[in-house]
C-alpha cells in the first residue's frame, strides 16, 4: 500500500539532517536495507520507515541526505549511555578517544570496535556527535551493537584506575608496540586515540602513565623499522587506520 509523505513530515524528517534538531527531537536517521535492518533488530526504538517504492523516488530524494537515495529510510530515537553504565572490567578492552573530528573516522572506529571485540568506546565532549548522518553511515551498523559514551575522560581514567584497567595512549614519542605491550593489552586495557590534528590532549597526557605512551613505529622499504619522529615519509596515520592496526595487533597476540 502506497504512503504519501506531507510536508511536514518531509520537513521534519530534513531537520535531523542538522544537529540542533537531532539534539531537540533525540531523533536521527539511518539510510539502507542493512542499516534499518540493523536498528530493527537491536534495542533502539524505530519510529518510522519509509521505502522508496511506497512514497515514491521524488519523496524519498526530498528526505535523504545521500548523493543517491537508498531504497529505505528508517527515523530511529537516541540512545544515551552514561559512564555509570559501564562497568569495566580486567580481560575486557576499551577504546578511548580524545577529540576525534571527522565523522567519517569517527563511524569507521565505532565498527573497528565491533569487529574486534571492544566492550565500549569513551568519547570527550569534543568529539564529532555519534549520530551525525556520515558518522552514521561509516559505522555500518556498529551503532546498535557497541556502547559509545560521551564523558569528561579523566573520569573515566580514573574510574580505570580503581578497577586495575591499565590505560594506554598513543603518542609520537610513545615506545614501538611490541609483544609485551600487546599480551599486556589483551588481558584488558583502555587504548586512547587522540584526535587527528593535535594528537592526545596536554590534560589528559598527563593522566596516562609515561610507560603506557606507545606508538605504532613505521618502516622503510628495506623493512627497518624507522627512528621515531623521522622527517621520512608519512608524518603520522590516520586515527582509524591507527586504531585498526593497534586492535589488529592485540587480538593477533
Amino acid at each position: 500500500m502506497d504512503k504519501a509523505l506531507s510536508l511536514a513530515q518531509i520537513k521534519r524528517i530534513r531537520s535531523l539532517q542538522q544537529k540542533k534538531f537531532r539534539a531537540e527531537t533525540s531523533l536521527f536517521v539511518v539510510e539502507g536495507e542493512k542499516l534499518a535492518l540493523e536498528a530493527l533488530n537491536s534495542d533502539f526504538e524505530v519510529e518510522s520507515i519509509w521505502r522508496k517504492d511506497q512514497i515514491g523516488e521524488k519523496a524519498m530524494e526530498r528526505i535523504s541526505s545521500l548523493s543517491s537515495p537508498s531504497p529505505v529510510l528508517a527515523v530511529v530515537r537516541q540512545k544515551t549511555v552514561s559512564l555509570s553504565d559501564i562497568a569495566l572490567e580486567k580481560g575486557r578492552l576499551y577504546l578511548m578517544l580524545d577529540g576525534v573530528k571527522d565523522p567519517g573516522n569517527m563511524g569507521t572506529i565505532i565498527r573497528l570496535a565491533d569487529w574486534f571485540g571492544v566492550s565500549a568506546v569513551f568519547c570527550s565532549p569534543e568529539c564529532v556527535e555519534l549520530y551525525n548522518p556520515k558518522t552514521v553511515q561509516a559505522t555500518m551498523g556498529a551503532i546498535f551493537r557497541v556502547p559509545v559514551v560521551y564523558c569528561n575522560l579523566s573520569e573515566v581514567v580514573s574510574k580505570a584506575s580503581a578497577a586495575s584497567v591499565p590505560v594506554f595512549g598513543t603518542f609520537l614519542d610513545g615506545s614501538p608496540v611490541n609483544a609485551d605491550f600487546c599480551c599486556k593489552a589483551s588481558e584488558g586495557s583502555i587504548i586512547v586515540m587522540g584526535s587527528e590534528s593535535n594528537g592526545i590532549s596536554d590534560e589528559l597526557s598527563l593522566l596516562i602513565n609515561k610507560e603506557r605512551h606507545i606508538l605504532i613505529p613505521s618502516y622503510d622499504v628495506s623493512g627497518k623499522a624507522k627512528p621515531a619522529r623521522s622527517d621520512e615519509g608519512s608524518e603520522s596515520l590516520n586515527v582509524a587506520t591507527a586504531c585498526a592496526a593497534i586492535l589488529s595487533l592485540i587480538r593477533a597476540r
